[in-house]
């Protein structure tokens, strides 16, 4: 478990948050699947919600803003900053595309959207009374973030000349893969970075659950979907999901950590 009042390392995946068609359709069934309880609503901010579990930020969930009722839903993974108008212009001299500038969001912190050259979109967040994740890598709450980009040395240099990433390459056969950390970063929130070429460039996230075949099946009663069936792999067992507006996620019950001699 990794829990945190102060923000996090810039480059860190410091937040995340998911547009939904349906508020209160949506929030039954994180809760449902997670437990998740809510604060936020506030007209002033759109109807922002932040999820939360045992009293600690966990995730966003956000309604569509007003004129884009059709978007698609998905999730968005943001990135710390310290600033947001430079990064920003770091972003776009590295090849980034500007999706919404920097903004204010109250007294909460500074946030923009923006897409990597590869295709994949992504956030920032510069955080003032808000410091991002409140706790990770415990059940009901972030697990793992990665990108899958549309060209991954591309990706890679984007990453590392905006965010200054480093990189532990584990590509396999017909997959380039590596886990990406961040300068100075002790927080242990890494993630990953990776190209396949039947998938589309998008950032996606991974929730811890205790027991994933479980979590699957309150997934399915809930409303949402399976994608990917339960399957373990050397950092646990994962499952691919889709919340009730078809917005894709991962669940994970994470390998107990080798014992130290």
């Amino acid at each position: 478990m990794v829990e945190r009042t102060t923000p996090w390392p810039v480059g860190a995946p410091s937040w995340a948050d998911v547009l939904v068609s349906d508020m209160e359709r949506s929030k039954a069934f994180y809760t449902a699947v997670f437990g998740w309880e809510y604060t936020g609503g506030e007209a002033d901010f759109g109807g922002y919600v932040t999820a939360t579990k045992d009293g600690r930020a966990v995730v966003g969930l956000a309604p569509p803003m007003e004129g884009a009722e059709d978007q698609e839903s998905a999730w968005t993974v943001y990135l710390a900053v310290e600033d947001s108008a430079a990064t920003e212009q770091a972003i776009t001299e590295a090849g980034g595309v500007v999706y919404y500038p920097t903004m204010e969001v109250g007294p909460f912190g500074r946030m923009g959207i923006y897409g990597d050259p590869t295709g994949a979109a992504f956030g920032t967040w510069e955080p003032a009374s808000h410091a991002g994740f409140g706790v990770t890598n415990e059940p009901g709450s972030m697990a793992w973030n990665e990108a899958m980009v549309g060209d991954f040395a591309a990706g890679k240099t984007f990453y590392t000349e905006v965010f200054g990433w480093t990189y532990a390459d584990m590509s396999g056969e017909g997959m380039e893969y590596a886990i990406f950390t961040t300068p100075g970063d002790e927080s242990g929130m890494t993630g990953g970075i990776g190209h396949d070429p039947d998938q589309e460039p998008a950032w996606t996230v991974v929730l811890e659950v205790d027991g994933t075949d479980e979590a699957v099946q309150r997934i399915k009663v809930a409303g949402g979907s399976v994608l990917v069936e339960p399957f373990d792999f050397e950092h646990g067992r994962l499952a691919l999901v889709a919340g009730p507006d078809n917005e894709p996620f991962g669940v994970i019950t994470s390998a107990a950590p080798p014992e130290e001699n």
